[in-house]
């Protein structure tokens, strides 16, 4: 365990040295406890209520708000707790959070014919991912990742190591699943229930001039429902043009080309900049490309709706946000999870049939308060069609709508007042410094 203070060598690196977006807050933590071990964590926790501490926890260092930075607290950096196990038997992997869901645990699971499905950028952490429910591949038809956690072993904040699952500490393991940074435990494993690796990969990409921007989106505001649960439908504006893609997710190529066959009904098809149709692929090209434009080094602001609407109006409603991105490393993503599946019981708890999230990619600070401005404006003439946000791609210390059903967040505050008397775990980290309003102002 090593414990880094203010002034002592080392602590800017301690403070922010994890954290990926280039964008770093100014927040100073009371102290910075690198732990190695779940001894050390437990250690931790019983260190900051000693000195009346508050807990801020990082495990992969991607939020794209620095969740983890907050003032005056103890950030418990689990950077150097790297652990996986897999029991073949059951086939559940236990895994720490700060392990790289595509860059580790991935291949550790491959060896082992097996899958999990972390997040699409193959070095965010397990951590923040599945507490805040886990958009990870082919979540339309597998489910959210979080669905897939069978137990946790997490530290209170009495500072006791505890298991959680449906038949022990349930409140803890509800909690668990979706409530991000706002879960009130530190989390030192989870147990994840993995599925069969697909035995094939295959991908159709559609490459059109923002020119067909209306037709295209309309089409695919009308069919994505329609399309097996074996894809994963995803449209991209980037560098200048709009992708439609599709990966299959099965076990043979002619499943895979009849998967993805709805994709080829597009009526303006014959005018794509780029054409290809169920070519095999694999984890590592989708990596490969996650990477490239999601580069370290750079500054990022992030934002996200839920939507859902009539599709030529929802098409008018985007076509601002999709083909004016104001720098040129800058993308935005369409992600259909239609038809939508009934969740179990979590607090992870508002989806709708389309999501979409903006990167927006620079590296002149200079630039901060005019790119904010105009994904804020760009948002709000999204909000006739938003159902609320995703945690995963939010910050609320700039923009905080609705992100939870309000019977599953009167629970959660419920389970914290017991949990978490004392406010020992941070919590949300907003702009006033108070608890997030859960709720679309332009609603009430």
């Amino acid at each position: 365990m090593d414990l880094v203070l203010p002034g002592d060598p080392g602590w800017e690196q301690a403070r922010v040295g994890r954290v990926f977006n280039a964008r770093r807050p100014g927040r100073q933590p009371a102290a910075v406890l690198r732990a190695k071990t779940e001894r050390d964590l437990i250690a931790g926790v019983r260190l900051a209520k000693s000195r009346g501490w508050r807990i801020a926890i990082r495990s992969g260092g991607h939020s794209w708000a620095a969740w983890s930075v907050r003032d005056d607290a103890l950030l418990i950096d689990l950077g150097d707790f790297r652990e996986m196990s897999y029991d073949p038997e059951s086939t559940i992997v236990s895994v720490t959070p700060p392990v790289k869901g595509g860059a580790e645990l991935r291949p550790y699971l491959a060896l082992h014919g097996r899958f999990f499905g972390g997040g699409h950028c193959p070095t965010v952490g397990v951590g923040g991912f599945l507490l805040q429910g886990g958009q990870g591949y082919n979540a339309r038809g597998w489910g959210w990742a979080a669905e897939s956690i069978v137990a946790i072993d997490v530290v209170t904040a009495a500072g006791d190591l505890v298991r959680a699952s449906a038949t022990e500490n349930s409140d803890l393991f509800w909690a668990a699943r979706g409530s991000g940074p706002g879960f009130f435990g530190l989390v030192t494993r989870f147990h994840l229930q993995t599925r069969p690796l697909p035995k094939v990969i295959a991908e159709t990409v559609h490459v059109y001039p923002f020119e067909l921007f209306d037709q295209v989106m309309t089409w695919l505001h009308t069919i994505h429902a329609t399309i097996s649960p074996d894809v994963e439908i995803v449209a991209v504006s980037a560098d200048g043009v709009l992708a439609v893609t599709g990966l299959a997710l099965v076990d043979s190529q002619q499943e895979a080309v009849a998967a993805l066959a709805p994709l080829e009904t597009c009526p303006v098809i014959d005018h794509t900049l780029h054409r290809q149709t169920a070519v095999p692929s694999s984890f590592e090209s989708h990596a490969a490309r996650q990477m490239a434009a999601n580069p370290e080094g750079f500054r990022y602001i992030v934002d996200n709706a839920w939507l859902s609407g009539p599709p030529a109006e929802l098409t008018k409603a985007l076509h601002p946000l999709f083909t004016g991105l104001p720098t040129v490393r800058s993308f935005v993503i369409w992600f259909s999870m239609a038809p939508l599946r009934e969740l179990p019981d979590m607090a992870f708890s508002l989806q709708s049939e389309i999501y979409s999230a903006t990167y927006l990619v620079y590296d002149d600070p200079a630039d901060d308060i005019r790119l904010r401005a105009w994904l804020t404006d760009r948002m709000t003439e999204l909000q006739p069609f938003t159902a609320g946000q995703y945690l995963g791609d939010s910050d609320f210390t700039a923009r905080q709508v609705r992100f939870m059903g309000e019977s599953q967040y009167q629970r959660l505050e419920s389970i914290r007042a017991r949990r978490d008397p004392d406010g020992v775990f941070a919590g949300y980290l907003t702009a006033g410094g108070t608890e997030p309003a859960n709720v679309n102002p332009w609603e009430s």
